[in-house]
């Protein structure tokens, strides 16, 4: 076999036999199918806007999780304009669907939310209770319960030492 590539490849050094135009298609796809798979490519999650919704989950929740404290995410700066941007998202999606209905034609969409997102913040709850009972000399009972309760928000510690509270689940906002 390898005698029959060294014959071919001189007989191409010589000039004597030229590769055809199938084979030299053939040897352009192979090259361009190499390149495309060494192009790079950017992360999908880093090209998304985080105001709209990752394309599997649908108007509910972003994450799954346990019980917490809601917090309202409306606190927090520049949300404007990613609930403009999630609008938008969800004006050209309705939109793009409409137009596949049979007799819509062009359909243009106006969206108004009634509320912003909501961010769950997980939290760690611990309780305790003790109760006791006495008796006096009268064969008087006296019972005393007491209750306590204390909730404290769960921290996520980032590289720089920084700390921000754990979002357990995200809600996104409601439609009017």
């Amino acid at each position: 076999m390898e005698k029959k590539w060294s014959e071919w490849l001189e007989q191409i050094r010589s000039h004597s036999k030229f590769p055809n135009k199938n084979q030299l298609l053939l040897i352009f796809l192979c090259g361009l199918l190499l390149l495309v798979i060494v192009w790079p490519v950017s992360d999908s999650r880093e090209d998304t806007d985080p105001g709209v919704p990752e394309a599997g989950l649908s108007g509910g929740e972003k994450a799954p999780g346990g019980g917490g404290e809601q917090a309202d995410s409306g606190a927090q700066g520049g949300h404007t304009t990613s609930m403009e941007a999630y609008e938008e998202y969800l004006e050209r999606r309705l939109s793009s669907a409409l137009e596949y209905v049979e007799g819509v034609g062009r359909a243009e969409v106006v969206i108004t939310l009634k509320s912003s997102g909501q961010r769950v913040v997980e939290k760690d709850q611990s309780s305790s209770s003790q109760s006791s009972s006495e008796e006096d000399q009268n064969g008087g009972t006296r019972e005393t319960q007491n209750r306590s309760s204390d909730k404290t928000s769960v921290y996520t510690q980032g590289s720089d030492g920084s700390q921000t509270p754990y979002i357990s689940k995200e809600m996104t906002p409601e439609i009017e």
